[in-house]
């Protein structure tokens, strides 16, 4: 198959989150590090915990969300998945462990 390659596949792009967890077993906060604004920004959970529902946010560079997450042991029961637009449309997905 040949054909112009898809821009996807020809630049990286870092993921633009900071996840700070030194506020406390159960406080994260996640904080848009990268140098353009995130649209429709959500926040999902794989296995056991728990935590409160939350409409999608926009984040411009340098602003933060912040999150309760509830869960007998954290670390090997629950995934979070941050889900996020660019401002080209492209959606990207992300799994924090903890």
């Amino acid at each position: 198959m040949t054909g112009p390659r898809s821009p996807i596949f020809d630049s990286s792009y870092p993921v633009p989150f900071h996840v700070e967890r030194d506020s406390g077993p159960r406080r994260y906060r996640l904080t848009n590090r990268g140098s353009e604004p995130v649209n429709g920004v959500t926040l999902s959970l794989l296995g056991a915990g728990v935590m409160p529902a939350t409409a999608p946010s926009t984040l411009e560079p340098g602003e933060s969300l912040e999150v309760m997450i509830a869960a007998r042991d954290l670390a090997l029961s629950t995934v979070l998945v941050v889900r996020w637009f660019r401002p080209s449309g492209e959606e990207f997905l992300w799994r924090v462990s903890f």
